[in-house]
C-alpha cells in the first residue's frame, strides 16, 4: 500500500501531482499543517518536523521531496519518467532533483526573507548564481534533466510556477515562463489543481481567499 501525506497548497502538491503522472494507486492522509501549533504531534512518528510531503510505501517511510522523487520512479518504472540505473540520462536527473531541494528552493526562501550573506556563508550559496544556472539550462533543453519530461520536471514545474508567480521570488523571464507554460500542460497537472483548490477551499486558513473571491 502506498500512503501520501499532503497538505494542499504546500510544497506536498509537488508530490500529488507526481503521483498522479505515475498512474498509481495511493491513499491520502491530508495533514492539517496550518491550525494551532501545525500538523498533530503525533504526525512527527511520520516526518519529525512534522512537514509535508511524506510517504508510506509497503511500511516503510519516505520524507523530502527528493528522495520521494527518486523512490517513486524507480518503484514504478513501468511509467518511463525516470532514467534507469546505467542510463547517461541520469545523473542530470539525481543532480537536478537533488539541487532543487539543496539549492533552488533554500535560495528563494533566503531572497524572499531578505537574508543578506556571501556566497560561503551557506551551502546553498547565491540566488544570483542558481538563476543563472536554471536559466543557462532551460535555454539549452526543453526540459530539466534534458530532452524529455521526467519527474524532475514535476518538482520544477511545481517549484517555478510558485515561486515566480505566486510569490515573486524569481524574475519573470521568458526562459521560466516558456518552461512553466510546457510542462502544466499535462492532464495530471489540471487534474491536481482542481483537486488541490478543492481541498484547499475547505481549509479554514483559506476560506477567508475564497469567500472574498481573490
Amino acid at each position: 500500500m502506498l500512503k501520501f501525506y499532503h497538505a494542499p497548497w504546500s510544497r506536498s502538491s509537488a508530490i500529488f501531482w507526481l503521483l498522479e503522472e505515475l498512474g498509481v494507486d495511493y491513499q491520502m492522509e491530508l495533514v492539517d499543517i496550518r491550525g494551532d501549533g501545525g500538523a498533530p504531534e503525533e504526525y512527527r512518528r511520520i516526518q519529525p518536523n512534522k512537514k509535508v510531503p511524506a510517504i508510506e510505501h509497503d511500511g516503510v517511510v519516505i520524507t523530502e521531496r527528493a528522495a520521494i522523487s527518486i523512490y517513486l520512479g524507480d518503484a514504478f518504472p513501468e511509467a518511463g519518467l525516470a532514467p534507469a540505473i546505467g542510463d547517461p540520462a541520469r545523473g542530470p536527473y539525481l543532480s537536478m532533483l537533488v539541487y532543487h531541494d539543496a539549492v533552488f528552493d533554500p535560495v528563494i526562501s533566503a531572497r524572499v526573507k531578505g537574508l543578506s550573506y556571501v556566497s560561503n556563508d551557506f551551502s546553498f550559496g547565491l540566488f544570483d548564481d542558481m538563476v543563472a544556472n536554471l536559466e543557462r539550462r532551460l535555454s539549452q533543453q526543453p526540459y530539466a534533466a534534458g530532452d524529455r519530461f521526467t519527474l524532475a520536471d514535476v518538482i520544477y514545474g511545481s517549484g517555478i510556477n510558485f515561486t515566480m508567480n505566486m510569490l515573486k521570488g524569481l524574475p519573470e523571464r521568458p526562459v521560466f515562463q516558456d518552461y512553466v507554460a510546457r510542462v502544466t500542460d499535462r492532464p495530471a497537472y489540471k487534474r491536481v489543481s482542481e483537486k488541490d483548490m478543492a481541498m484547499a477551499a475547505k481549509i479554514p486558513a483559506f476560506q477567508s481567499m475564497f469567500s472574498s473571491g481573490s
